[in-house]
């Protein structure tokens, strides 16, 4: 069951972005570009990276003035290194300076995002292991900066609040524990209709027995576990549940705890601490 309009919400995040960019116009272009000048201009990478946002690129054009020529010449998901033109846009000068801003920042932001993760799958490679993203999103972005590391490979560990239910240990605690938590999960569930898939986290090893003994999940999400407690867990599940690393994993150290043979590590950082891919967009 949808429970979510993509493109509704990134069609409000586009309109909402040249609102407060354009405000009430955009007064150096209106002042000093005649209304009926034509251009082109070309999107040109200047740093080597995977290429992500050529899509939503199209659409912030197309959203704006639907009059603009987009010439793709590379797609979301290609390796693009410096110098190369991306694509070719044509149409109304004044459309190409007034989209200009919002094109790069989503694209930048994406292919970023996109680049990072490739970064991280690569690491992986070998193990079996596969990169999820979080919730550690830029508020509004959130649909594209997910789409953005589906392109560089990596899985969305959900989109929201709404397409799983996700047991942190604050609900563990606000619950009273672990088999309440799991219990009042299954009934709301029933009560509600919903089919949703059950994960919970675990902080030590006594957590993580009650769940086993428990049942109830369909994921388990070993939190700050070190990389040796990571494989004895693993191997007291004994493939009877998914099984997740979280907390504190970094590029360096993420590849140990792929090898201890767990199904997912999350890491955050794919979405908030990531740099953007730098490129301009140049009359031609």
């Amino acid at each position: 069951m949808e429970r979510i309009d993509t493109k509704e919400l990134i069609d409000r995040l586009i309109d909402l972005s040249f609102a407060e960019d354009i405000g009430d116009g955009d007064h150096t272009t209106l002042c000093c570009i005649p209304e009926d000048a034509m251009g082109k201009s070309r999107l040109l990478i200047k740093e080597d990276g995977i290429l992500a946002g050529i899509e939503v690129a199209k659409e912030v054009f197309r959203r704006f003035d639907p009059t603009m020529q987009v010439e793709v010449l590379m797609g979301d998901g290609s390796p693009v290194k410096k110098g190369d033109v991306a694509m070719v846009v044509s149409g109304r000068v004044r459309s190409l300076l007034q989209t200009e801003r919002l094109m790069l920042n989503i694209m930048q932001r994406m292919s970023g995002i996109a680049t990072m993760t490739a970064r991280y799958v690569k690491r992986l490679e070998g193990t079996g292991t596969r990169v999820l993203d979080t919730r550690k999103t830029t508020p509004g972005m959130r649909m594209l900066e997910k789409q953005a590391v589906k392109i560089g490979g990596g899985c969305n560990h959900r989109i929201g609040l709404f397409d799983m239910i996700l047991l942190k240990d604050n609900h563990v605690d606000f619950a009273g524990g672990i088999t309440n938590a799991i219990d009042r999960c299954h009934a709301y569930l029933k009560e509600k209709g919903l089919d949703l898939k059950i994960e919970i986290e675990v902080r030590n090893f006594d957590e993580l027995q009650q769940v086993l003994s428990h049942g109830g999940v369909d994921r388990i999400m070993l939190d700050n576990f070190t990389v040796s407690d990571t494989r004895k867990a693993v191997l007291l599940i004994d493939h009877r549940y998914e099984t997740e690393s979280s907390g504190g994993i970094t590029f360096d150290t993420i590849r140990d705890y792929a090898e201890q043979g767990v199904d997912f590590v999350s890491v955050g950082a794919l979405t908030h601490s990531v740099k953007g891919l730098d490129m301009s967009f140049k009359a031609c």
